[in-house]
């Protein structure tokens, strides 16, 4: 429980450091930001060899969406807002992995104020490749650019939520297990 709760409290601190404004000088406000957070039952993915059941023996992959970096900018001309966002995982290679590249499936959405409604939702996936000795790692996913009206009000009445793309079993088992 300690470990999420320090693990939103480093998102959080990534987000609001990271929006408004870019590296130029300007008398200008900064740019507003939506809110940013993680799906708390996405924030996990555990991978099992198919057919094999949920043992320690049969995972493949065990990977936590920990953080991400953003950045909030004006676009030319103040016409819009440039969000741009990139995740940050810690990944483990599981005893069953038959490979050196594990891919984390991701995705981006975007809802209103009130989380009611998803405008727009991106998925991607994140390639880790594993050295020979080495079964954990740290990795950032490629950048991710979602653009706004410039209009403050509309930015900030929006939020943008991060998850890992889960099976219906995957999202059970985090549901099961609660946060880690």
């Amino acid at each position: 429980m300690m470990r999420a709760i320090a693990a939103i409290g480093w998102a959080g601190a990534l987000a609001l450091a990271g929006c408004g404004g870019g590296t130029t000088a300007s008398n200008s406000p900064p740019a507003p930001c939506p809110r940013i957070s993680i799906l708390a039952d996405g924030s996990d993915l555990t991978r099992f060899r198919p057919g094999a059941g949920q043992d320690l023996a049969a995972m493949t992959a065990d990977a936590r969406l920990i953080g991400f970096s953003a950045r909030c900018d004006y676009t030319r001309r103040r016409e819009g807002v440039a969000v741009t966002l990139s995740a940050v995982f810690d990944v483990e290679r599981g005893p069953a992995a038959t490979g050196a590249v594990a891919d984390l499936p991701f995705f981006v959405a975007v809802t209103d104020a009130e989380d009611t409604q998803v405008i727009d939702r991106r998925e991607f996936v994140a390639r880790v490749t594993f050295s020979s000795n080495v079964n954990r790692q740290r990795v950032q996913s490629a950048s991710v650019t979602l653009n706004f009206p410039a209009e403050e009000r509309l930015v900030e009445n929006h939020n943008v939520r991060l998850s890992f793309q889960l099976t219906p079993e995957e999202l059970a088992l985090n549901r099961r297990r609660g946060p880690r």
